[in-house]
């Protein structure tokens, strides 16, 4: 499949997603967002692709925001179906059998920061900066950020950064629990994928379960508990667990 406004690279297991709109700082507009669901929907059926990176061409920017210019005019209703259409694809993001991690190269503003919150893992350059800025705009952030940065990093400081509309500083992002590592600019792609590899050797199925029931606490309707105890005993039923077992046993690395 051809693509408008992404570049895809496939390297061993891992493919790698750049947001290719460089000369408007990658913003989000809807066709990049048409365009990354039905990529990620490419890479769930892939089974050859065990994880995602995601970040921007160009260092300037992962996602600089949303595109504010297709905002213009739209009327409440029209408003409420652009945010749907963007949480269809965070929610695609963040319950993805298979890591995601968002490699933030530089800003992530607005919608760029919600496609990163959206992400399993967050790694950032050290020139990253990442805020949601949308009261600045008399907006809100409308595509999950004020629910998912509320669960990554506590209401008190969600409430300061969205309310203020201030941009953190990498290092800043590193000290709230934003961002799992900040590394040099050169050193952010590799970082990702030294990352991913690790994950690799584990178990894919686990992998897969334990992303589904750490997200269950971000559901109200589902007993996050229940969850996990589910999870748990559906792994006894596959053949990584046989392996895992018996690797254990008999002192050596597994082979899923």
């Amino acid at each position: 499949m051809s693509y408008q406004n992404l570049l895809i690279q496939h390297e061993g297991h891992t493919a790698t997603i750049y947001i290719h709109r460089e000369a408007k700082l990658n913003a989000l507009n809807y066709a990049t967002i048409t365009e990354l669901k039905q990529a990620f929907q490419a890479l769930e059926n892939n089974p050859l692709v065990w994880g995602v990176l995601l970040t921007g061409s160009g260092s300037k920017a992962f996602v600089a925001g949303a595109d504010i210019s297709e905002f213009q005019d739209k009327s409440p209703e029209e408003g409420i179906a652009l945010a749907r259409y963007g949480h269809e694809l965070m929610d695609k993001i963040a319950n993805f059998s298979k890591p995601v991690l968002a490699a933030i190269n530089g800003f992530a503003l607005g919608g760029g920061l919600e496609l990163a919150l959206s992400c399993h893992i967050r790694i950032a350059s050290s020139q990253a900066k990442v805020g949601l800025p949308e009261v600045s705009l008399g907006l809100i952030p409308g595509y999950g950020g004020t629910q998912r940065l509320t669960a990554l990093i506590g209401k008190g400081k969600a409430m300061e950064m969205i309310l203020t509309g201030d941009m953190l500083t990498a290092q800043e992002a590193l000290q709230w629990g934003l961002v799992n590592h900040v590394v040099e600019v050169e050193e952010l792609i590799q970082t990702g994928q030294s990352i991913l590899s690790k994950i690799y050797t584990r178990s894919k199925t686990a992998i897969s379960a334990a992303i589904q029931a750490i997200n269950a606490q971000d559901n109200n309707a589902v007993d996050g508990f229940e969850q996990e105890i589910k999870a748990f005993g559906q792994c006894f039923h596959s053949p990584d667990f046989a392996e895992g077992v018996q690797a254990f046993l008999e002192k050596r690395n597994p082979k899923f």
